[in-house]
């Protein structure tokens, strides 16, 4: 299962050859990440209330074209995979009319307890949520 997010490339994104910045990327998979999540159902707002944060452990990006001021690109997340600790995104940034990747990546996020910032096991804190994770998991 996959979410497509569709962003414009705004100019303050940019950098002095007029592409987009690097560190621009992990933002653009946060707002994927984010809308995954809510067409799970569930809002990031509401995992926090329930208990549950979900704090980065590793980052990694892929750049493979430059996408420039004004670029209508497609961020497609997905969920690589799941355990009870933690959760793996995938990103692949598209160009909206050409279908063209610019750039790949991936975010891995712990479950940790939203008071005590402690690792939680979210099969047994939350299983529904860890079952929606679960069946979204590309194979």
């Amino acid at each position: 299962m996959k979410n497509e997010t569709v962003i414009t490339a705004r100019y303050a994104e940019t950098d002095q050859m007029g592409i987009i910045h690097h560190s621009v990327y992990p933002v653009w998979f946060e707002v994927g990440r984010t809308n995954f999540i809510k067409m799970l159902g569930v809002t990031y707002s509401q995992l926090e209330k329930d208990g549950v944060m979900l704090p980065l452990c590793e980052l990694g990006c892929k750049y493979i074209n430059p996408v420039h001021y004004e670029d209508e690109v497609i961020i497609e997340t997905s969920v690589k995979k799941v355990s009870f600790a933690k959760i793996e995104f995938s990103y692949r940034v598209i160009m909206k009319d050409s279908g063209k990747l610019m750039a790949e990546g991936f975010t891995v996020h712990g479950f940790v307890n939203s008071e005590t910032f402690r690792p939680v096991n979210i099969k047994k804190l939350n299983p529904e949520m860890y079952q929606k994770l679960l069946n979204a998991q590309n194979d």
